[in-house]
Protein backbone atom coordinates (compact mmCIF):
# COMPACT_ATOMS: atom_id res chain seq x y z
CA UNK A 1 0.00 0.00 0.00
CA UNK A 2 1.11 3.35 -0.96
CA UNK A 3 1.95 5.50 2.21
CA UNK A 4 2.24 9.03 2.40
CA UNK A 5 3.99 10.79 5.67
CA UNK A 6 3.54 14.80 5.57
CA UNK A 7 4.84 16.01 8.87
CA UNK A 8 8.35 14.89 8.44
CA UNK A 9 11.26 16.70 9.22
CA UNK A 10 15.15 17.51 8.57
CA UNK A 11 18.03 19.74 9.37
CA UNK A 12 20.64 21.65 7.87
CA UNK A 13 23.42 21.80 10.38
CA UNK A 14 25.67 24.30 8.92
CA UNK A 15 22.74 26.51 8.25
CA UNK A 16 21.68 26.14 12.26
CA UNK A 17 25.45 26.83 13.25
CA UNK A 18 24.86 30.33 11.75
CA UNK A 19 21.79 31.41 14.11
CA UNK A 20 22.60 33.66 17.03
CA UNK A 21 22.79 31.21 19.83
CA UNK A 22 21.30 33.95 22.35
CA UNK A 23 18.17 34.29 20.02
CA UNK A 24 17.93 30.34 20.02
CA UNK A 25 17.62 30.73 23.92
CA UNK A 26 15.43 33.47 24.20
CA UNK A 27 13.49 31.31 21.71
CA UNK A 28 13.04 28.97 24.71
CA UNK A 29 15.30 25.83 23.36
CA UNK A 30 16.89 23.85 25.61
CA UNK A 31 20.41 23.25 25.82
CA UNK A 32 21.16 19.86 23.53
CA UNK A 33 17.33 19.96 22.18
CA UNK A 34 17.19 17.14 19.96
CA UNK A 35 21.02 16.14 20.22
CA UNK A 36 20.07 12.45 20.03
CA UNK A 37 18.30 12.65 16.75
CA UNK A 38 20.25 14.86 15.02
CA UNK A 39 21.88 12.63 12.95
CA UNK A 40 18.78 11.27 11.57
CA UNK A 41 17.66 14.58 10.97
CA UNK A 42 20.36 16.24 8.97
CA UNK A 43 20.58 12.60 6.81
CA UNK A 44 18.58 13.60 3.40
CA UNK A 45 19.75 10.21 1.18
CA UNK A 46 20.41 6.72 1.66
CA UNK A 47 19.98 5.85 5.25
CA UNK A 48 16.77 7.87 5.85
CA UNK A 49 15.11 6.10 2.33
CA UNK A 50 16.20 2.75 4.19
CA UNK A 51 14.63 3.48 6.82
CA UNK A 52 11.26 4.21 5.12
CA UNK A 53 11.57 0.96 3.37
CA UNK A 54 12.01 -0.83 6.14
CA UNK A 55 8.60 0.25 8.13
CA UNK A 56 6.87 0.59 3.95
CA UNK A 57 6.61 4.60 3.78
CA UNK A 58 6.59 5.44 0.55
CA UNK A 59 6.81 9.33 0.72
CA UNK A 60 8.29 11.65 3.30
CA UNK A 61 6.91 15.12 2.44
CA UNK A 62 10.12 17.29 4.82
CA UNK A 63 10.04 20.15 6.42
CA UNK A 64 12.53 22.01 8.93
CA UNK A 65 12.65 21.45 12.05
CA UNK A 66 13.59 24.50 14.27
CA UNK A 67 15.70 26.51 15.59
CA UNK A 68 15.31 28.13 11.76
CA UNK A 69 15.27 30.82 9.61
CA UNK A 70 12.20 32.35 11.61
CA UNK A 71 14.93 33.69 14.52
CA UNK A 72 16.94 35.52 11.80
CA UNK A 73 16.19 39.38 10.87
CA UNK A 74 16.94 40.53 7.67
CA UNK A 75 18.61 39.38 4.68
CA UNK A 76 20.49 36.45 6.73
CA UNK A 77 17.32 35.02 7.71
CA UNK A 78 16.32 35.22 3.74
CA UNK A 79 19.47 33.68 2.74
CA UNK A 80 19.40 30.98 5.41
CA UNK A 81 15.26 30.27 4.55
CA UNK A 82 17.20 29.84 0.91
CA UNK A 83 20.36 27.66 1.63
CA UNK A 84 17.17 25.38 3.55
CA UNK A 85 14.84 25.00 0.37
CA UNK A 86 17.88 24.37 -1.84
CA UNK A 87 19.46 21.80 0.43
CA UNK A 88 16.15 20.31 0.70
CA UNK A 89 15.24 20.26 -3.10
CA UNK A 90 18.31 18.51 -3.96
CA UNK A 91 17.76 15.39 -1.68
CA UNK A 92 14.24 15.87 -3.59
CA UNK A 93 15.82 15.60 -6.87
CA UNK A 94 17.93 12.54 -5.52
CA UNK A 95 15.28 10.74 -4.84
CA UNK A 96 11.83 11.56 -6.68
CA UNK A 97 8.83 10.22 -5.73
CA UNK A 98 9.91 9.36 -2.38
CA UNK A 99 10.72 12.85 -1.09
CA UNK A 100 8.70 16.07 -1.60
CA UNK A 101 8.88 19.63 0.43
CA UNK A 102 7.56 22.30 2.17
CA UNK A 103 8.84 24.86 2.18
CA UNK A 104 10.92 26.95 4.93
CA UNK A 105 10.12 30.47 5.19
CA UNK A 106 11.99 33.95 6.79
CA UNK A 107 8.79 34.72 8.64
CA UNK A 108 10.66 37.89 10.43
CA UNK A 109 10.54 39.28 6.75
CA UNK A 110 7.03 38.76 5.97
CA UNK A 111 7.09 40.14 1.64
CA UNK A 112 10.02 38.18 1.09
CA UNK A 113 8.28 34.94 2.81
CA UNK A 114 6.41 35.42 0.41
CA UNK A 115 8.61 35.57 -2.56
CA UNK A 116 10.71 32.54 -1.03
CA UNK A 117 7.15 30.66 -0.67
CA UNK A 118 6.54 31.29 -4.54
CA UNK A 119 9.91 30.37 -5.79
CA UNK A 120 10.09 27.00 -3.43
CA UNK A 121 6.51 25.83 -5.22
CA UNK A 122 7.18 27.16 -8.87
CA UNK A 123 11.12 26.47 -9.14
CA UNK A 124 11.64 23.69 -6.28
CA UNK A 125 8.42 21.71 -6.89
CA UNK A 126 7.37 21.99 -3.01
CA UNK A 127 3.97 21.29 -2.06
CA UNK A 128 3.48 24.14 0.46
CA UNK A 129 4.91 25.71 3.18
CA UNK A 130 5.18 24.71 6.91
CA UNK A 131 5.62 27.69 9.46
CA UNK A 132 6.69 26.74 13.03
CA UNK A 133 4.68 28.19 15.86
CA UNK A 134 4.92 32.16 16.41
CA UNK A 135 6.67 34.96 14.79
CA UNK A 136 8.17 37.51 17.13
CA UNK A 137 4.93 36.32 19.32
CA UNK A 138 2.28 37.28 16.59
CA UNK A 139 0.01 34.87 15.01
CA UNK A 140 -0.68 34.51 11.62
CA UNK A 141 -3.68 36.95 11.98
CA UNK A 142 -1.42 39.91 11.86
CA UNK A 143 -1.24 42.01 9.39
CA UNK A 144 2.27 41.56 8.77
CA UNK A 145 1.58 38.18 7.84
CA UNK A 146 -0.88 39.06 5.15
CA UNK A 147 1.59 39.05 2.19
CA UNK A 148 2.35 34.91 2.97
CA UNK A 149 -1.23 34.10 3.35
CA UNK A 150 -2.41 35.73 0.18
CA UNK A 151 0.38 34.18 -1.80
CA UNK A 152 -0.43 30.17 -0.85
CA UNK A 153 -3.56 31.15 -1.83
CA UNK A 154 -2.70 32.72 -5.07
CA UNK A 155 -0.34 29.44 -5.08
CA UNK A 156 -3.28 27.14 -4.20
CA UNK A 157 -0.54 25.30 -1.99
CA UNK A 158 -1.37 24.88 1.96
CA UNK A 159 -0.33 25.85 4.97
CA UNK A 160 1.26 23.64 7.42
CA UNK A 161 0.70 25.34 11.33
CA UNK A 162 3.15 23.25 13.33
CA UNK A 163 3.80 24.06 16.76
CA UNK A 164 6.55 26.62 18.10
CA UNK A 165 7.89 26.98 21.65
CA UNK A 166 5.62 29.35 23.48
CA UNK A 167 6.62 32.93 23.84
CA UNK A 168 8.52 33.35 27.23
CA UNK A 169 5.69 35.17 28.69
CA UNK A 170 3.54 32.38 28.29
CA UNK A 171 6.05 29.87 29.22
CA UNK A 172 6.97 31.78 32.57
CA UNK A 173 3.06 31.81 33.31
CA UNK A 174 2.51 29.05 32.65
CA UNK A 175 4.91 26.31 32.68
CA UNK A 176 7.37 27.88 35.03
CA UNK A 177 8.94 26.03 38.85
CA UNK A 178 8.65 22.81 37.60
CA UNK A 179 11.63 20.22 38.14
CA UNK A 180 14.16 19.54 35.37
CA UNK A 181 12.56 19.49 31.98
CA UNK A 182 9.08 18.60 33.01
CA UNK A 183 8.14 22.66 32.41
CA UNK A 184 9.71 22.46 28.82
CA UNK A 185 8.24 19.28 27.84
CA UNK A 186 4.57 20.40 29.40
CA UNK A 187 5.05 23.44 27.36
CA UNK A 188 5.62 21.59 24.16
CA UNK A 189 4.71 18.43 23.10
CA UNK A 190 2.85 17.28 26.39
CA UNK A 191 0.33 19.84 25.61
CA UNK A 192 1.24 23.49 25.55
CA UNK A 193 2.02 23.75 21.81
CA UNK A 194 -0.96 21.26 20.59
CA UNK A 195 -3.48 24.17 22.42
CA UNK A 196 -1.27 26.77 20.76
CA UNK A 197 -1.72 25.64 17.37
CA UNK A 198 -5.65 25.11 18.31
CA UNK A 199 -5.85 28.87 19.21
CA UNK A 200 -3.84 29.88 15.84
CA UNK A 201 -6.35 28.22 13.92
CA UNK A 202 -9.15 29.88 16.46
CA UNK A 203 -7.28 33.22 15.68
CA UNK A 204 -7.70 33.04 11.90
CA UNK A 205 -11.38 31.79 11.74
CA UNK A 206 -12.15 35.38 14.44
CA UNK A 207 -9.72 37.33 13.25
CA UNK A 208 -11.61 36.66 9.64
CA UNK A 209 -8.37 35.83 7.61
CA UNK A 210 -10.46 32.48 6.69
CA UNK A 211 -13.37 34.47 5.27
CA UNK A 212 -10.63 36.67 3.47
CA UNK A 213 -9.28 34.53 1.76
CA UNK A 214 -11.73 30.93 1.39
CA UNK A 215 -9.74 28.94 -0.85
CA UNK A 216 -6.46 29.08 1.75
CA UNK A 217 -5.79 25.50 3.02
CA UNK A 218 -4.35 24.72 6.58
CA UNK A 219 -3.14 21.44 7.72
CA UNK A 220 -2.57 20.70 11.19
CA UNK A 221 -0.94 17.87 13.31
CA UNK A 222 -1.17 15.40 16.15
CA UNK A 223 -4.91 14.59 15.26
CA UNK A 224 -6.13 17.88 15.50
CA UNK A 225 -4.59 19.43 18.05
CA UNK A 226 -7.70 19.00 20.27
CA UNK A 227 -9.51 21.27 18.24
CA UNK A 228 -12.25 18.36 17.30
CA UNK A 229 -13.10 17.81 21.20
CA UNK A 230 -14.40 21.47 21.15
CA UNK A 231 -15.40 22.14 17.85
CA UNK A 232 -19.54 21.79 19.09
CA UNK A 233 -18.26 24.21 21.82
CA UNK A 234 -16.34 26.67 20.63
CA UNK A 235 -19.13 26.89 18.50
CA UNK A 236 -22.26 27.33 21.29
CA UNK A 237 -19.92 29.99 22.94
CA UNK A 238 -18.66 32.25 20.17
CA UNK A 239 -21.86 32.06 18.22
CA UNK A 240 -23.24 35.58 19.21
CA UNK A 241 -19.38 37.27 18.29
CA UNK A 242 -19.08 36.46 14.61
CA UNK A 243 -21.76 38.58 12.74
CA UNK A 244 -18.61 39.51 10.94
CA UNK A 245 -18.10 35.78 9.34
CA UNK A 246 -20.85 34.29 7.12
CA UNK A 247 -19.96 30.72 8.27
CA UNK A 248 -19.71 29.27 11.68
CA UNK A 249 -16.25 28.37 13.58
CA UNK A 250 -16.85 24.84 12.52
CA UNK A 251 -17.63 25.46 9.09
CA UNK A 252 -14.85 27.46 8.45
CA UNK A 253 -12.59 25.02 10.42
CA UNK A 254 -14.07 22.00 8.40
CA UNK A 255 -14.29 24.38 5.02
CA UNK A 256 -10.14 24.66 5.01
CA UNK A 257 -8.40 22.52 7.54
CA UNK A 258 -6.95 19.01 6.91
CA UNK A 259 -5.64 17.19 10.01
CA UNK A 260 -2.81 14.67 10.33
CA UNK A 261 -2.13 11.80 12.94
CA UNK A 262 1.58 12.90 13.42
CA UNK A 263 3.00 11.90 16.43
CA UNK A 264 -0.42 10.04 17.94
CA UNK A 265 -0.61 6.48 17.45
CA UNK A 266 -3.94 5.79 19.82
CA UNK A 267 -7.30 4.81 18.28
CA UNK A 268 -9.61 7.13 20.55
CA UNK A 269 -8.06 10.43 18.72
CA UNK A 270 -8.11 9.42 15.81
CA UNK A 271 -11.53 7.92 15.99
CA UNK A 272 -12.89 11.84 17.33
CA UNK A 273 -11.10 13.43 14.50
CA UNK A 274 -12.68 11.06 11.69
CA UNK A 275 -15.88 11.24 13.52
CA UNK A 276 -15.74 15.24 13.07
CA UNK A 277 -13.42 16.20 10.52
CA UNK A 278 -14.44 13.03 8.20
CA UNK A 279 -12.35 10.79 5.58
CA UNK A 280 -12.03 12.86 3.30
CA UNK A 281 -9.75 15.13 5.64
CA UNK A 282 -7.42 13.00 7.86
CA UNK A 283 -4.00 12.14 6.77
CA UNK A 284 -1.38 10.18 8.04
CA UNK A 285 1.73 11.15 9.04
CA UNK A 286 4.36 10.11 11.61
CA UNK A 287 6.84 13.31 12.84
CA UNK A 288 10.10 11.36 12.07
CA UNK A 289 12.51 11.32 13.77
CA UNK A 290 10.80 12.23 16.99
CA UNK A 291 8.24 9.25 16.07
CA UNK A 292 9.69 6.35 14.61
CA UNK A 293 8.86 5.30 10.64
CA UNK A 294 8.24 1.64 12.12
CA UNK A 295 5.78 2.77 15.59
CA UNK A 296 3.71 5.25 12.35
CA UNK A 297 3.38 1.89 10.25
CA UNK A 298 2.59 -0.69 12.95
CA UNK A 299 -0.33 2.15 13.80
CA UNK A 300 -1.59 2.24 10.34
CA UNK A 301 -1.25 -1.58 10.07
CA UNK A 302 -3.13 -1.93 13.28
CA UNK A 303 -6.34 -0.10 11.77
CA UNK A 304 -9.67 -1.46 10.81
CA UNK A 305 -11.14 1.32 8.16
CA UNK A 306 -13.46 0.85 4.91
CA UNK A 307 -10.56 -0.05 2.61
CA UNK A 308 -12.03 3.42 0.59
CA UNK A 309 -11.18 5.50 3.61
CA UNK A 310 -7.80 3.25 4.25
CA UNK A 311 -7.02 4.69 0.61
CA UNK A 312 -7.89 8.60 1.48
CA UNK A 313 -5.90 7.90 5.09
CA UNK A 314 -2.69 6.33 3.59
CA UNK A 315 -1.66 8.67 0.83
CA UNK A 316 -5.22 9.87 -1.14
CA UNK A 317 -5.99 12.68 0.81
CA UNK A 318 -2.23 13.87 0.51
CA UNK A 319 -1.63 13.26 -2.84
CA UNK A 320 -4.71 14.95 -3.61
CA UNK A 321 -4.07 17.80 -1.73
CA UNK A 322 -0.53 18.45 -1.95
CA UNK A 323 -0.61 17.59 -5.91
CA UNK A 324 1.43 14.03 -5.24
CA UNK A 325 1.80 11.55 -8.33
CA UNK A 326 1.56 8.56 -7.48
CA UNK A 327 4.91 6.61 -8.78
CA UNK A 328 4.50 3.37 -6.83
Amino acid sequence: MRVVALEEHFKVPSAVRRIDPAAVARRGFPAGFAAPLEKQLAELGAPRIADMDAAGITVQVLSVSGPGADLVDGAEGVALAREMNDTLAKAVAGYPGRLAGFAHLPMRSPAAAADELERAVRDLGFRGALINGLTGDRFLDHADFEPILARAEQLDVPIYLHPGIPPETVRNAYYDGLPGLAGFRLATAAWGWHSEVAVHVLRLVLAGVLERHPRLKLIIGHMGEGLAAMLVRSDKILADHISHLTRSVSQTILDQVWVTTSGLFTRPPLDVALAVFGADRMMFSIDYPYSSNRTGRDFLDSLKLPAADLEKFAHGNADRLLKLSPTR
